[in-house]
């Protein structure tokens, strides 16, 4: 017996529909996700000898920046993703805190800037000029640097170890500050 017409059409149309479907979930399924992860440290900068005002030409380093290993990164865990998988990382924001003392401003900063370095590479990612000059008042003010959308530190990512630096210029404060720096990154790779 020979199915009508009308029910071969119906049923080309199921199985057309069908492929679609399957089509888009398989789509879907392998594209790139995107998430956010943040990275976060403290500081000390040291108060100037009593008296003497004297320049800050090295600003103190941050020891949970210095040796960052992403596939310990809790949020590419909670993805299930691996450094290795990533195929895009640009810095969302970049700030930095005063923690203490509460009543510190930014007087003794004049720039900042963040690099990233990985081996012999670096790459500048933020940068903050006129900081002392914002006004920026107490208690724990916050300072953004002008971040580079357009750098891709993926390769700093997936490097074996990545650190982040931070160098300043200004004045040691007269009394000692405590700071936070905290990186949002923007990262794209594996799967959905």
């Amino acid at each position: 017996m020979t199915p009508h017409p009308a029910a071969r059409y119906i049923a080309a149309m199921s199985y057309a529909s069908f492929l679609a479907v399957a089509t888009g979930l398989s789509l879907c399924a392998c594209s790139a996700a995107s998430f956010t992860t943040e990275v976060q440290g403290e500081a000390t900068v040291p108060a100037s000898p009593a008296g003497t005002p004297t320049l800050l030409n090295a600003f103190p380093s941050i020891s949970s920046f210095a040796a960052l290993d992403f596939n310990e990164n809790q949020d590419f865990k909670n993805r299930d993703v691996t450094k290795d998988e990533v195929t895009r990382v640009q810095v969302k924001s970049m700030t930095l805190k005063v923690l203490s003392p509460n009543d510190q401003d930014f007087g003794f900063l004049d720039s900042l800037e963040a690099v990233a370095r990985a081996g012999n590479s670096e790459s500048r990612f933020a940068s903050r000029d006129g900081i002392a000059r914002l006004g920026l008042s107490p208690p724990n003010p916050t300072v953004g640097l002008n971040t580079d959308g357009s750098l891709d530190l993926r390769p700093y990512v997936a490097a074996p170890s990545m650190a982040i630096i931070l160098r300043g210029t200004g004045r040691l404060p007269e009394r000692e500050v405590r700071v936070q720096a905290t990186v949002v990154l923007e990262v794209e790779g594996g799967l959905l």
